[in-house]
């Protein structure tokens, strides 16, 4: 039997809130942070991921503080990103009750920090976070999808969504595999907040090109989402906000759905 997918809830923080906008923008308050990733963990998600979206772009170290409540209140694996910059940065959140560390900018700027987590504490505790847009104009050197559009390419965004870089988000994950990214968060910045369901054909083509898991992000909004991410898309989690936060679709109510639709999801 193939492994399950995992169905991941994750709160996007900034000043100590769980925020959520549409494409990155217009941020509305969601909760606080605790009582939202202690609901989640009752109700039988499989992991959350915490991700403070403006310590990167203010050049500050993450709350230390909520990551610690967040981690005392849940059971499940618990996945923490931004301003992670460096293996103290990574160790001072792993201490405060993190399972895994989230990296994005600094892997990007500096893509050997990538090398340096996976040696110092395995590659299974390191995410590399991937915000990506679709592009149709042509650009030499990337790796192209065939679209009902035209063909696109993704460009990878640093900073909580606010600096484009230029990189192709494929390549961009092929080589991260290979410095030792265990897993990929991928984010479709075009998708976010929309509920207009996942983008597939960016989950899909970076599922297919890399040895480990894949979790897709971005879009959301009914049951029919997860399925399709998860057949489609080719992914190996499915991680959602708008729809838990605001308890549209809550996470049994997701599982009990795709069990009947045939999919391995795990109690």
């Amino acid at each position: 039997m193939p492994l399950a997918k995992r169905i991941v809830p994750c709160l996007d923080v900034t000043c100590g809130r769980v925020v959520k906008g549409i494409n990155f923008l217009n941020l509305k308050n969601a909760g606080d942070p605790v009582e939202l990733a202690k609901r989640y963990s009752d109700e039988g998600a499989d992991e959350l991921v915490f991700l403070d979206i403006t310590a990167s772009a203010d050049n500050r170290n993450i709350l230390r503080g909520v990551v610690e409540g967040v981690a005392r209140a849940i059971s499940i694996p618990f996945t923490v990103g931004g301003g992670i910059r460096n293996v103290s940065d990574a160790r001072l959140v792993l201490c405060s009750g993190a399972d895994k560390v989230s990296v994005n900018t600094a892997a990007v700027e500096n893509p050997q920090v990538i090398t340096r987590l996976a040696d110092v504490f395995g590659q299974q505790c390191v995410v590399v976070a991937i915000d990506a847009k679709r592009r149709r104009y042509k650009a030499e050197g990337k790796i192209t999808v065939e679209t009902r559009e035209g063909p696109v390419w993704f460009e990878v965004y640093t900073y909580g969504g606010r600096k484009p870089t230029g990189i192709d988000a494929v390549g961009w994950a092929l080589r991260a595999a290979e410095l030792g990214a265990g897993e990929f968060l991928v984010t479709s910045m075009d998708r976010d907040g929309t509920e207009d369901g996942y983008d597939i054909e960016l989950t899909r083509v970076i599922s297919e090109r890399v040895k480990v898991p894949v979790i897709a992000s971005g879009g959301a909004g009914i049951p029919e989402h997860f399925l399709e991410v998860f057949t489609k898309g080719k992914a190996d989690a499915a991680l959602a906000a708008s729809v838990f936060h605001y308890n549209k679709y809550p996470v049994q109510v997701v599982k009990k759905f795709l069990r009947e639709q045939g999919v391995n999801v795990r109690p």
